[in-house]
């Protein structure tokens, strides 16, 4: 079972190095693949990894799952917008991209600094 919690746990970092990376340093404001397929996978990868926690016998901070889920669902509606808004009229919403990608950073900080 630990095997499996760290599959998902390399899944989560990689969703997260296509957000940041893509909307941060690789894209400068174009939403790209990267960006929304990263931004669903830390979604499910999250909510998987949570799940295999309450599984455990440590206690899971619910308060802090939730204000990390609140920001990955901002993540991802600021990158689906924008590739939908992309795709639709060919315009780039710069601003939503990197939006998703400071969100994305904020998510970090609560991950490492919360305790």
């Amino acid at each position: 079972m630990e095997f499996v919690e760290h599959l998902f746990v390399l899944a989560h970092l990689l969703g997260m190095a296509a957000v940041i990376g893509s909307a941060v340093f690789v894209a400068r404001g174009k939403a790209t693949p990267a960006l929304v397929w990263g931004a669903r996978a830390q979604i499910v990868t999250g909510l998987l990894l949570v799940g295999l926690a309450e599984m455990g016998d440590d206690p899971v901070d619910h308060t802090k799952v939730a204000v990390k889920l609140l920001v990955a669902l901002g993540v991802a509606a600021c990158a689906e917008i924008a590739s939908g808004k992309a795709r639709r009229s060919g315009t780039q919403r710069r601003q939503l991209v990197e939006v998703a990608g400071w969100l994305a950073v904020l998510n970090v900080a609560v991950a490492v600094l919360w305790s």
